[in-house]
């Protein structure tokens, strides 16, 4: 008798797994999607821990800082800004923790500032709304700022006008 409970115990317990597994398998693929599309997008994304130290980058990021990706991670997350521009950074860090997202336009990225972003902060909260770290999404402004100053020149220089006679 003691057999025929066990054989009922094990075969809900097989039947529980099963469904437990069918609900895991889009979650997975969900997060295998994001993961590829961060990591091929053209801006620059970091995720950043509670500890204010940098847990991932993608390949756009250790780019534009001209960084390997084992040179960029377990840094504090400042570090990659301008010394000029750290008060900013923590102005917009501030704010970013009671609004939820902060930007900071025309920031200085690298270490004497020769990179000019737009950059993106958005707080994560886990189930219990407790803050776990940051998304820090940089984007690249340095060919629109290139081309807005090379139209500015060809505005601004003399014209001469040839007429045909």
């Amino acid at each position: 008798m003691l057999w025929l409970y066990l054989l009922g115990l094990a075969t809900f317990l097989t039947i529980a797994l099963r469904r437990v597994r069918r609900r895991q398998k889009p979650l997975r693929d969900e997060l295998y999607a994001k993961n590829v599309a961060i990591e091929h997008v053209h801006s620059g994304v970091a995720w950043v821990r509670k500890d204010n130290r940098i847990g991932s980058a993608n390949l756009a990021l250790t780019t534009l800082l001209h960084l390997t990706a084992g040179e960029i991670l377990e840094r504090d997350w400042r570090s990659i800004f301008a010394l000029g521009e750290r008060e900013r950074v923590d102005d917009a860090y501030s704010q970013m923790l009671l609004a939820g997202k902060a930007t900071i336009n025309e920031a200085a990225l690298g270490r004497h500032g020769e990179t000019r972003c737009s950059v993106l902060m958005v707080a994560v909260h886990d189930h219990k709304m407790r803050f776990i770290g940051h998304h820090c999404i940089v984007e690249d402004r340095t060919r629109e700022r290139r081309l807005e100053e090379r139209i500015r020149q060809l505005t601004a220089e003399p014209r001469e006008i040839h007429l045909v006679s």
